[in-house]
């Protein structure tokens, strides 16, 4: 890190109007300097290459293919220095064990007030971490990590190339569908495959969530940010 009482600061959001009122709060803080902004997975990890945040503010929910867990990982892996903060209009418990496991500091629902979001980047800045509202060293970080992973039972496993995710890539790729209005014979159609494989699939996918039917599990889905919502019409 450079002047340490500056904090270098990356935002990544795909929502002008939620970016711009992050750069307003950021304008009464004279030690955070924000050095980018970025709309979307793959242009945060070439900022983070190309500004050396201090930290990032994360958006769990990105377009292009990666969503915020996936981008966190790949920075760290690179930018072991960079601290990450999640940010994320949905908070449950799975999702922040999954977020501190690749890597990001802290985990925050959007709505979290501007002062407590400060104090959570100067933390963060100094090598702290902060989960559920509890500021942590690297041991308390590593052994609340390790009972919540105790805790945690059900369909959430640990996938080492991606992120933490019970689905597979093409049960994901089905759901997304799903996501957009389609029925099991239209996606059969659209994939190339025959719609008892769908129908196969979608039994997988409702005992891998726990839920009962495909609605509950596509709202699973794009809450854990593992699909994302398409505007498009599923014709297009």
């Amino acid at each position: 890190m450079g002047d340490k009482s500056q904090i270098r600061l990356l935002i990544v959001d795909d929502h002008p109007l939620f970016r711009a009122g992050l750069e307003q709060i950021m304008e009464y803080e004279d030690h955070i300097t924000i050095v980018g902004q970025s709309d979307n997975g793959q242009h945060a990890i070439e900022d983070s290459r190309r500004l050396s945040p201090d930290v990032i503010l994360l958006d769990v929910n990105l377009p292009g293919g990666m969503n915020g867990l996936q981008v966190a990982r790949k920075i760290r892996s690179e930018h072991p220095n960079i601290s990450i903060i999640i940010l994320t209009a949905y908070h449950d418990i799975e999702q922040v064990v999954h977020a501190i496991s690749v890597g990001a500091s802290s985990y925050c629902p959007k709505d979290i007030k501007p002062e407590t979001l400060i104090k959570i980047i100067e933390a963060v800045t100094h090598g702290y971490f902060v989960i559920e509202q509890t500021r942590m060293n690297q041991e308390q970080r590593d052994k609340w990590l390790d009972e919540q992973i105790r805790q945690l039972s059900g369909p959430y496993t640990i996938d080492g190339d991606e992120h933490y995710s019970p689905l597979s890539p093409r049960e994901t790729e089905i759901l997304k569908h799903v996501t957009q209005g389609m029925s099991n014979k239209e996606i059969a159609y659209k994939l190339g495959i025959s719609q008892q494989t769908v129908k196969n699939h979608m039994t997988s996918i409702l005992k891998k969530l726990n839920v009962d039917d495909r609605t509950q599990a596509a709202i699973t889905a794009i809450r854990s940010g593992w699909v994302r919502i398409d505007s498009r019409s599923k014709d297009e």
